[in-house]
């Protein structure tokens, strides 16, 4: 059972810290101005933690 990243958009302020750390992952969204997953399968475990942790409104999860 693999674990998908996503982000909660209810709590996006739209930062782009995670965007900055791991473009490959996350990106802006124009029309909406929030993060979102754009490789829910992730990539490199650390950048995304790092994202994780770096998320000003702690908006960004790990699904089971």
């Amino acid at each position: 059972m693999s674990r998908k990243i996503y982000v909660d958009q209810d709590e996006c302020i739209g930062c782009g810290s995670c965007e900055g750390i791991c473009p490959e992952v996350f990106q802006l969204n124009e029309e909406t101005g929030k993060s979102e997953v754009i490789k829910p399968e992730g990539g490199p475990e650390d950048l995304i933690e790092e994202a994780i942790d770096s998320c000003p409104v702690e908006a960004i999860h790990w699904q089971e």
